[in-house]
């Protein structure tokens, strides 16, 4: 047998003769356009509500990451120039310059005030520190309209308060020991929180750009209409963190200073609790260093109390209402009530992150409100002039 016929396949089978031949199957048929837009839109609602889900705990860091990316883009778009379009490099100088800038000094304030409130129970504890004996002198130099009202709001009986005083100090011990405990799983849990932030942060910077492209060119909405929303959003970042984070660090700074100057115990306690409640406009500040004044009067500090509560009224306050509206209200282009009241509301549903999410909201609900009202009067002046040229 020749080997071109062993490896030569076999001719086919000769067709049957009067067998109908074999049909192709049909193409399967697709479904309607709409029946497909819809499940798109089903499967798209579904995975982004689980990936919000996955990404929740991790909410905070990464909303600090965009932040990041925000601030520090032109520090990042300088060094690229400077290494000759090397992108990866540049943000990733960035992201070292916002950890030694930002990441470092807040973990030395933290360090800090731990052991400052670690040294403020110690001293209750000794008897160093009796804020029992300072109730008794507070009571002792009230007016009596002043003991008279203090009887009417419950709180008359110095041994009723002394004694509330008392259990406080017995509940702090075991609350004490117990974040003692859970130390190490809360500095664990922050050290993931700050890495995730650093790592979104550093892709943000550098690929950015890109993002925002793909972003914009996805959004199906009119060119103007865009950038408003992008306009919108940037400025209502910078403005609310830049303008609130300064605020805050001056009214803090300038609080502890007083303190210090003064004597006063725990200034670091308060600085940062100043520094912390400033992100309250127009009432901040004043929640910690105006009863101090007026602890300082009633305890016979009168020159003291009287400094703290001028310095108070006039630096203090005048860094709220000077600096706030220049750097926060006049690029929003919020109310002074609605910045006030979304950033309350922020803080009470999304802890302090709440002081960028809340105006965040607000201003770009007035943005999609006015493309509402802008794209109906343009609707309607459309089919006003239809109709008035049907009817000529």
């Amino acid at each position: 047998m020749p080997m071109t016929d062993v490896l030569s396949p076999p001719a086919p089978a000769a067709r049957t003769t009067g067998a109908p031949p074999a049909t192709p199957a049909p193409p399967a048929s697709e479904p309607p356009v709409r029946e497909q837009r819809g499940m798109l839109r089903v499967l798209l609602a579904l995975t982004a509500l689980a990936l919000a889900v996955i990404l929740a705990p991790f909410y905070g860091a990464l909303l600090w990451a965009v932040i990041i990316a925000l601030l520090f883009a032109p520090m990042q778009r300088w060094l690229r120039r400077r290494l000759r379009g090397n992108g990866s490099l540049a943000a990733l100088l960035t992201v070292v310059v916002v950890l030694l800038i930002v990441v470092l000094p807040l973990l030395l304030v933290a360090a800090g005030l731990t052991s400052e409130i670690n040294a403020l129970y110690e001293g209750i504890r000794s008897g160093a520190i009796r804020p029992a004996a300072w109730v008794h002198q507070v009571y002792e130099r009230l007016p009596p309209g002043m003991t008279a009202l203090l009887d009417r709001l419950g709180i008359g009986n110095e041994q009723l308060l002394e004694r509330k005083l008392q259990e406080l100090y017995a509940q702090l011990g075991p609350l004490l020991a117990d974040g003692a405990l859970s130390y190490g799983q809360h500095t664990m849990r922050w050290a993931a929180a700050v890495f995730v932030m650093l790592y979104v942060a550093f892709f943000l910077l550098r690929d950015g750009a890109e993002l925002a492209v793909t972003l914009n060119d996805s959004l199906p909405l009119a060119p103007r209409h865009k950038r408003l929303l992008r306009h919108k959003f940037k400025a209502v970042i910078r403005a609310t963190v830049k303008g609130n984070l300064l605020v805050a660090l001056l009214q803090g700074g300038l609080g502890g200073l007083a303190f210090w100057v003064l004597g006063l115990p725990g200034a670091l306690v308060g600085t940062v609790l100043m520094m912390f409640l400033s992100l309250l406009p127009a009432i901040g500040a004043a929640l910690v260093w105006a009863p101090m004044a007026v602890f300082l009067l009633i305890d016979g500090r009168v020159a003291a109390g009287l400094g703290l509560l001028a310095w108070g009224t006039v630096v203090i306050g005048l860094v709220d209402n000077l600096l706030r509206p220049l750097l926060v209200g006049q690029d929003t282009r919020l109310p002074d009530w609605v910045v006030l009241m979304t950033t309350v509301g922020g803080m009470a549903v999304f802890g302090i992150n709440g002081f960028v999410i809340g105006p965040l909201i607000a201003a770009m609900f007035f943005a999609v409100w006015d493309i509402a009202l802008t794209s109906r009067g343009d609707a309607t002046s459309r089919s006003g002039g239809r109709d008035g040229v049907s009817a000529g």
